[in-house]
């Protein structure tokens, strides 16, 4: 199994935690909100210090002659599923209550199950199900093991762990169940956690020593990292 955990101190004056969409929105108030992005790309245009995938997504399936194209495809117009906000604009809502991470005025982080954001939130990135509530594991019925993408709080709100598990590749990772991530989540200390999007998906990036472009620590199950339509990015004022 390979794991990559990343502690972030909020009260750190100088972190911020933000979300950005992969590219922009292609059809204004039409029906895409963004376009797939790689996460790496994304954070070099944004300044990220640290940055994983988001939020689940659909994407607009393109067709050549009578041929399907590839969906996880840079600038591919997309929605996030659930709730996003970024620096303070709201571009996706969701018809259903999701868990999201909350980021307000001041570094405060919360996890919130919410269907459209609330108003003084500066960022909001959505995932699927809960895995930890009140320091507990949520029990699911779905045992499937995947790569995975998640995110916790320990109990005050200083503290945002983000975990990425590689899957999918026998004899180096197989990936986590939804009940061994609730366990991994609450052995870091965390008291409230989500499970972002996973799959081919998962990554974790950070910037390199020299400050110069993004290394990939994990292995993505496709074999590179896929184009997303958010990420959960750490910028950090040097």
């Amino acid at each position: 199994m390979r794991l990559f955990v990343a502690e972030i101190d909020l009260r750190h004056p100088r972190i911020a935690v933000r979300v950005c969409p992969g590219g922009p929105d292609p059809d204004g108030p039409g029906e895409w909100e963004a376009t797939l992005a790689a996460p790496t790309r994304v954070a070099a245009r944004e300044g990220l210090e640290l940055v994983v995938n988001g939020d689940f997504f659909s994407v607009r399936r393109e067709m050549q002659g009578q041929t399907t194209l590839p969906a996880y495809r840079p600038d591919v117009w997309a929605n996030a599923v659930g709730p996003a906000v970024s620096d303070g604009r709201v571009w996706s809502v969701s018809k259903d209550r999701r868990p999201c991470l909350v980021v307000r005025k001041g570094n405060r982080v919360s996890i919130e199950i919410v269907a459209r954001p609330p108003e003084d939130a500066l960022q909001v990135i959505a995932g699927n199900v809960m895995l930890v509530e009140d320091g507990r594991p949520v029990t699911h019925e779905n045992r499937d093991r995947h790569p995975r993408t998640v995110v916790g709080l320990d109990e005050g709100g200083r503290k945002l762990v983000i975990l990425v598990v590689d899957g999918r590749r026998p004899g180096v990772s197989i990936g986590m169940t939804y009940a061994e991530l609730a366990a991994e989540m609450i052995r870091l200390g965390c008291d409230r956690a989500l499970n972002l999007d996973g799959g081919g998906s998962s990554v974790m990036a950070v910037r390199e020593s020299s400050g110069n472009g993004m290394a990939i620590l994990n292995q993505p199950s496709d074999g590179r990292e896929r184009p997303v339509v958010n990420v959960l990015g750490i910028d950090a004022d040097r």
